[in-house]
């Protein structure tokens, strides 16, 4: 009897220690969402401040997007170098700089580069959070507590945009127009300190202690994560699994790993030009040119954000029921159905209720699937000692075409020929097009990881 209630009290710690260490890491994750989500509320008064024009209006959109890309890139060498838990300190420190100093510009330039200095930040933390935890979690849950770091960037999106709406009740449009936008902008200062002091005290990755010839180190933290039985058989696979890479990107093109960055690289454009940034960064835009007022705007803001926390919620239970190959494709058909009626409704100038259920649709579609589920699939997928540096060209396609796409939507929206010609629903149909296509490349190309480890995954792709 004593010896079972030991074996049980032994698995709740683990399974708490696990817990514990993954929320501090996604706390980079809520940084992602709240730093890039800030601008959906500010943006209205931001313009008005600096007399934005539409390109402009994208160029303040997409700068940060620049940054994320820049991130992205260092962040990836620099935590296969210098370990994931420093580089997730590097990141808050970002956060917080860039926090402070966006709140405070006097001219639009030095607006422009604290927002590309919070990029480098979100860039950073896109890559590092996903892959630390994916490296520290047991495989029967790794894509639980993955997507825990989806449910953190969309928790830190309607964070960001109840705290832009209560601060835009302070005031009127003048107010806003010349401090509101300040205070949602340097809101974001106190979640990054969090971050940063939370940081000290997480554990180093276990595989990449491994990687540095730790491993005493790496068996101490894999033994508080599952007991001393799957500590000795992960360690041993992870030292397997190591001993047959090289740890140069020329592994890639070894026969069977050059598809691994292919998948890569176009699950993540492909998540991004499907269009679900459009209704993060401009939605409230959108939802005024629909004719609701500023307030009513930033209200339905935030209905969009909690339908998107709760369908994130429901993928985190359901990926590793599932899978993530089953949850990808019904979540892009839904998307791309989504976008196509809103594209009709937009086109027959119909942008009242059904509009608002269309969008919320889409955006359910996504939380249930591609928004999670991408950086599951991204954080699985790659070989250990080259992870960061190959997670990192991942994630820079996927920032530059988060920034082609935030800057080519105000663009196509304001554009006379395409408004008279579609009446705003050319941007709709044309991001549903790519969910098609998403949705094939899913069923074609990509493998089932659910319930394997990473070294299973790995030899799969040796296979």
């Amino acid at each position: 009897m004593s010896r079972s209630f030991d074996s049980a009290d032994r698995r709740l710690g683990s399974m708490t220690y696990v817990l514990m260490v993954t929320l501090v890491a996604a706390l980079g994750g809520l940084l992602f969402g709240y730093d890039t989500g800030v601008i959906n509320g500010a943006i209205g008064p931001l313009k008005a401040h600096f007399s934005f024009n539409p390109r402009q209006e994208g160029w303040a959109m997409g700068c940060a997007l620049l940054g994320c890309a820049l991130g992205a890139a260092g962040a990836g060498p620099l935590s296969d170098r210098f370990g994931r838990k420093k580089a997730l300190i590097v990141s808050a420190m970002l956060f917080f700089i860039s926090a402070v100093g966006t709140a405070m510009p006097r001219t639009l330039t030095t607006f422009i580069l604290y927002r590309i200095l919070g990029g480098l930040g979100v860039g950073a933390a896109s890559i590092i959070s996903p892959m630390y935890i994916a490296e520290i979690s047991p495989a029967r849950i790794r894509g639980r507590m993955v997507s825990i770091n989806q449910f953190a960037i969309v928790s830190g999106f309607l964070v960001v945009y109840f705290v832009n709406y209560l601060i835009a009740l302070q005031g009127d449009e003048a107010w806003n127009q010349r401090i509101g936008w300040r205070w949602m902008f340097g809101s974001e200062a106190l979640p990054a300190l969090g971050l940063m002091i939370l940081s000290l005290v997480v554990p180093e990755s276990p595989r990449w202690l491994t990687k540095q010839g730790r491993a005493d180190e790496a068996l101490h933290i894999l033994t508080r994560v599952d007991g001393d039985a799957y500590a000795q058989a992960e360690l041993a696979e992870i030292k397997e699994a190591l001993s047959h890479e090289s740890g140069s990107l020329r592994q890639l093109f070894l026969p069977g790993m050059r598809i691994v960055l292919v998948i890569g690289v176009v699950l993540a454009v492909l998540q991004q030009v499907t269009g679900i940034n459009v209704f993060l960064y401009f939605g409230t835009e959108i939802f005024k040119k629909m004719g609701s007022g500023t307030n009513a705007a930033l209200l339905q803001t935030i209905v969009v954000g909690a339908v998107n926390l709760t369908f994130t919620v429901i993928a985190i239970w359901t990926v590793d029921r599932i899978g993530r190959k089953p949850l990808m494709m019904i979540g892009s058909a839904g998307m791309g159905i989504s976008l196509a009626a809103m594209g009709l409704a937009a086109y027959m100038q119909s942008t009242g209720l059904w509009m608002l259920l269309f969008i919320l649709g889409y955006i359910a579609c996504f939380a249930l699937s591609v928004g999670p589920v991408t950086w599951v699939i991204l954080s699985e997928i790659f070989p250990t000692r080259i992870r960061g540096q190959v997670m990192g060209i991942a994630t820079i396609c996927l920032w530059i075409a988060n920034y082609i796409v935030s800057q080519t939507f105000p663009m196509m929206d304001e554009n006379p020929w395409l408004v008279a010609t579609f009446h705003r629903g050319f941007p709709f149909w044309l991001y549903g097009a790519f969910c098609i296509i998403l949705l094939v490349f899913v069923r074609v190309y990509v493998p089932e990881t659910k319930g394997k480890s990473l070294e299973q995954i790995e030899r799969h792709w040796m296979r």
